[in-house]
């Protein structure tokens, strides 16, 4: 016996924007319970902290749509930030090239390595993981040396801004109609696709699957390091005991927003509402003042384990359907 074909819209409807739907409603909340809540400063407060996150999970929506996983990305935040900060002290254009360049060649490299070899991306990613920081740690003399912004132009990449909005709140967006059309509207795109929902089907039907996993994780090594290069420019220096666990955020934020963990569907507007709910999360918080930063993950936990579950559920409905 099957179930409606309107029970399966709904399901479908749910599963691709259910985290949407939840950040509005936490919007209203929020901006009924608290006075400073619905204000421009706050609003601007929460995209300016999210902008990082998020390009870093457009990068990763990409990686679990294909089926796999990337832990590295946190070592690459940090280690692309200090690269930055260090390549500075010669120019806008070294500052820029060097961290985009070693945090490229290190998603390509493990996109080689998956691809080719078969190895599982989550051992993969945490060599990855691992590798990176402690070359962070090296260039860093084990994270003693913090490496200043030399650079007054590259700096205004990460602190300059209009309308109340820093530079990477735009490049965010720019990232995400680019990624959001890629995605849905190339070949690359439903290769993607295809990779994720059935591997061995992809490759009867022609598709490329060993060079569409190189280029997502290449690209998942690129916006990494942009992430960390942009925040880098905002903080005038290389932080060296940042992103850790951010891998673990993104990944949250990225299941969040619908993109299933088994690969084959999710889409970029979920993964930036996903992004946005777990920044609304912080600053409700943040409002009530008497919460500690822990809370905030154990919501986040809280709300990773309830979508899982959901998504599970809402897939048994669409097959029954």
């Amino acid at each position: 016996m099957t179930g409606s074909p309107g029970r399966e819209q709904v399901s479908r409807v749910l599963q691709q924007h259910g985290a949407l739907m939840v950040l509005a409603a936490l919007v209203v909340v929020g901006s009924v319970a608290f006075d400073s809540f619905a204000t421009a400063g706050n609003a601007a407060s929460v995209l300016v902290s999210s902008s990082f996150t998020a390009i870093i999970a457009i990068g990763m929506t990409f990686v679990i749509i294909s089926g796999g996983i990337d832990l590295s990305v946190g070592s690459l935040f940090v280690f692309g930030g200090v690269l930055a900060a260090y390549g500075s002290q010669y120019g806008v254009f070294v500052a820029l090239v060097l961290p985009l360049a070693a945090c490229g060649l290190v998603g390509l490299l493990q996109g080689l390595l998956i691809a080719r070899t078969g190895m599982a991306p989550f051992i993969v990613t945490l060599a990855g993981l691992l590798g990176v920081r402690g070359l962070m740690l090296a260039i860093s003399n084990e994270g003693a040396t913090t490496y200043l912004v030399k650079d007054s132009a590259f700096a205004r990449l990460g602190q300059g801004g209009v309308f109340g909005l820093t530079w990477p709140v735009y490049i965010t967006a720019l990232l995400a109609v680019a990624a959001m059309v890629l995605l849905q509207r190339t070949a690359f795109g439903q290769n993607v696709y295809a990779v994720g929902g059935n591997e061995p089907g992809a490759a009867l039907m022609g598709v490329p699957v060993a060079r569409t996993k190189v280029y997502v994780y290449l690209m998942s090594g690129l916006l990494a390091g942009l992430a960390g290069v942009l925040n880098a420019a905002r903080l005038s220096s290389g932080v060296t005991i940042l992103g850790i666990g951010l891998e673990l955020d993104v990944i949250a934020a990225v299941v969040i927003g619908g993109t299933l963990l088994t690969g084959g569907a999710g889409g970029i507007t979920g993964t930036i509402a996903g992004v946005l709910l777990l920044g609304v999360i912080q600053s409700l918080i943040n409002q009530v003042g008497n919460l500690t930063s822990a809370f905030q993950q154990v919501v986040s936990g809280l709300f990773l384990a309830l979508v899982v579950v959901a998504q599970r559920l809402l897939g048994r409905a669409q097959r029954l359907g």
